[in-house]
Formats: structure tokens, C-alpha cells, sequence
């Protein structure tokens, strides 16, 4: 065999072993999601020393606040808006924009060196045997454990009804809406009644005929910029009752769960009285389209140019290739753990543990408990692989 052929040889081998390692990267945790809900876990796992890898669709910390529409801003002041390790900065009683909340979480992540790859979107998720696989476009992982860090408002939820609409009607999902700048003269409609529907209503109302759709869901019995508001109320509605009251551990939290997971929170800055202030007019349910119109329950058909869906969100875990959703789509947790998938977790979504799950301010928590369950797992995987006097002295930490 000539040198050059052996070279060859040689190059090939080396190529062959530099795609298997680039088609499966093997790491201890991956976590999915980089919002507050990755960065937290991301938090926990490097205080812990654990190795993991954090892969998000964005091309950009916050891009999933950026996208979002552009007078949006948070409805809690700074003091509740930091994440474990790293107060919001600012006025501790403002209310930050969505860019200002995205900029704190690009610092979070650069501040705590966390290893976050940009740009991967999942396609499938799925297990063999006691190993997680991702693939996810170009990137193919295996884990122990794969953590889901996303909340559950990712893809548009739309009725079916919205096709039959004329081509001629602007239509908007919440999640799609930026300024009144995307809307054609004349009026819009708004379909739901609850924080997104109300917060875009209160913007559209002083230039364009606004008319908002649906039950009403009510709102808080307070103004949250009142200054004993801010100061007494929410410190106990968030640190007590959304935290520790409303829980899936309190039969009281577990009541309150099924109604939160159907219906949603009610509004909690706009009362109706404001949007009345400025003009917006209520209306009867949308069930249909009449000649192209959106139809209302009442019989009524508006003729508007710009429809808003303030519908709410698919979860957005198709890819998710395991049996563990519930009928609406949700999956079958219990504070973030899976049954029957010791090595799956979620974090951030709707009610996980509490109210405060999806909450800046309560996602901490969540993260700091499932990264405790993930090392104790790994410690008692440690006693089978290798039952060492150290690996068993592991194995004693509490259960989850």
C-alpha cells in the first residue's frame, strides 16, 4: 500500500470519527429553552458543577421578549424581575420594557458564563433505552437528562374559523402584533378579553375604532401602581399566595390549577373601566363568519378591516416524541417531573408547581428544585455503575 493510499486511509478514519462525534455529542444535562427558564436551570447546574449545554432557536438572549409587541411592558416592577444570584437593575418599583427585560437576561447568561448554543431548533425528542436523544437540524445530542425550559405559550392558537375570513381583513395573532402601523385604516377587532387583548386594545383604541370579543375574564381588584399596592399587596400575592398558597401540593392550588390551566389568569393592569375610558367597545363572542365578516354570538356580523387573535398559544411540544401529553396537549407532570421518564423535566410552564411557575420570580425555585432531583439521580446512577464506598456515601441524599 503506497503512502499516498494510506494517507488517504488514514484522513478518511479521521473524517469518519469527526462526523460520528458531530452527529452524537453526548453531554450530561441539556437544557432546551435559554428564557428565564433555561438561564435559571442553567444557574442551578453550574453552581453544582454539572456538566450541560443550553440550546435555543434564537439567534439572540431575549429575542423571544424582542419579538414581542413594542410598547410591552412587564406587569411586575424590578424588585420581582431578577433572577436567582443577579437583582433587575433600576428603579425597584418600575416597570420595565420588553427590551429592557431581554437585555438583563443577555447579561444574566454573559455574567454567568453559561454555555448556550444559539440558533438549534429541536425537531425530535425521544428515548433509548436510558438515554435521551435530540436531534435538532445539524446537531444530534444524547443525554442523561434533558430538561424542557419553556414556557407554554410557543405556537399561535387560531380558530379554525379564521380561514373562512376575507382575504381582505388584516389578521393578527397577539404573538404577531408589533404597533398599530400593521393595521389598515378603520376599525379592529379583538378576540379575547385578557391581558394581551386588553394591553393591544388599550394602544389601538386612540386611532382606530377597537372593538374587544369574549367572556370577560375580570380583572385584579387593584391598580398595581398604587403606591401601598406595590409596597404590601404584591409582595404578599406574589411571595405567599402565588407562591406558597397556590400550589399543586394545596387542595385549594389544585382547585385553582384546573380553572388557570383553561382559562388563564385575569387581567391584572387594565381594568374595564379603562378601557372603557378610552373608547374600546365589548362585544359577544365570535362563532363564525358571515359573507366574510366575523360573526358574534349574538347575531351581529362587524364589518373590520384588522382582526386580532388574543386567542392564546399552542404548547408548542410536538417534537417531543414520548407519551406523556395530556388530551389538551399539555404534558403530564408534577412540578416539573415526568412520570415513567426519570430523566425528563420541565420548567416554566403554566402552573407547574404554582401560579408563580411561569413567573420571573417564582421560576427560580422550580429551576433549584429539579436541578437537586437531577443530582440526586445522578448519584444513585452512580451507586449501580460503580458501587464505590464514595458512590454509596452519594446515594444517601434525600429523595425528591
Amino acid at each position: 500500500m503506497t503512502p499516498r493510499i494510506e494517507g488517504l486511509i488514514e484522513e478518511g478514519e479521521a473524517f469518519n470519527r469527526l462526523r460520528e462525534t458531530t452527529q452524537r455529542k453526548r453531554i450530561g444535562v441539556i437544557v432546551i429553552g435559554a428564557g428565564q427558564a433555561g438561564l435559571s436551570v442553567g444557574y442551578h447546574l453550574k453552581k453544582l458543577g454539572l456538566e450541560f449545554i443550553v440550546i435555543d432557536a434564537n439567534a439572540r438572549i431575549g429575542d423571544s421578549w424582542r419579538q414581542r409587541w413594542d410598547s410591552l411592558r412587564l406587569f411586575t416592577p424590578n424588585r420581582f424581575n431578577g433572577l436567582d444570584g443577579m437583582p433587575f437593575p433600576g428603579p425597584r418599583y418600575a416597570y420595565p420594557t420588553k427590551d429592557e427585560m431581554a437585555d438583563y437576561l443577555e447579561s444574566y447568561a454573559a455574567h454567568y458564563e453559561l454555555p448556550v448554543l444559539h440558533g438549534v431548533r429541536v425537531n425530535r425528542l425521544w428515548r433509548e433505552d436510558n438515554r435521551y436523544l435530540v436531534d435538532a437540524g445539524s446537531h444530534h445530542f444524547e443525554a442523561d437528562h434533558v430538561v424542557v425550559a419553556m414556557a407554554s405559550y410557543q405556537g399561535r392558537k387560531v380558530p379554525a374559523l379564521a380561514k373562512e375570513l376575507s382575504p381582505e381583513i388584516v389578521q393578527l395573532h397577539s404573538c404577531e402584533y408589533k404597533s398599530p402601523s400593521q393595521l389598515r385604516p378603520g376599525g379592529v377587532l379583538i378576540v379575547g378579553t385578557a391581558n394581551s387583548g386588553a394591553e393591544i386594545a388599550m394602544e389601538t383604541a386612540p386611532t382606530h375604532p377597537t372593538w374587544i370579543a369574549g367572556r370577560d375574564v375580570g380583572s385584579m381588584p387593584f391598580n398595581i401602581k398604587n403606591f401601598w399596592v406595590q409596597r404590601v399587596v404584591l409582595p404578599m400575592l406574589f411571595r405567599v399566595v402565588f407562591h406558597r398558597i397556590l400550589t399543586v401540593g394545596t387542595p385549594m392550588g389544585r382547585k385553582v390549577r384546573g380553572k388557570m390551566i383553561s382559562a388563564g389568569l385575569p387581567r391584572i393592569r387594565q381594568r374595564r373601566t379603562e378601557l372603557d375610558s378610552v373608547g374600546v367597545r365589548w362585544v359577544d363572542k365570535v362563532t363564525g363568519v358571515k359573507d366574510g365578516r366575523p360573526q358574534l354570538a349574538d347575531g351581529r356580523s362587524l364589518d373590520v378591516p384588522n382582526v386580532i387573535w388574543c386567542t392564546g398559544y399552542d404548547p408548542g411540544l410536538s417534537w417531543i416524541d414520548l407519551p406523556i401529553f395530556e388530551e389538551n396537549g399539555e404534558p403530564r407532570q408534577t412540578s416539573g417531573l415526568v412520570e415513567n421518564e426519570p430523566g425528563l423535566y420541565f420548567v416554566g410552564q403554566h402552573f407547574q408547581h404554582s401560579v408563580s411557575s411561569t413567573m420571573i420570580h417564582g421560576v427560580g425555585r422550580d429551576a433549584a428544585y429539579i436541578v437537586r432531583t437531577i443530582d440526586k439521580r445522578r448519584a444513585r446512577r452512580a451507586v449501580v455503575v460503580d458501587p464505590s464506598s464514595r458512590s454509596l456515601e452519594a446515594s444517601r441524599a434525600p429523595a425528591a
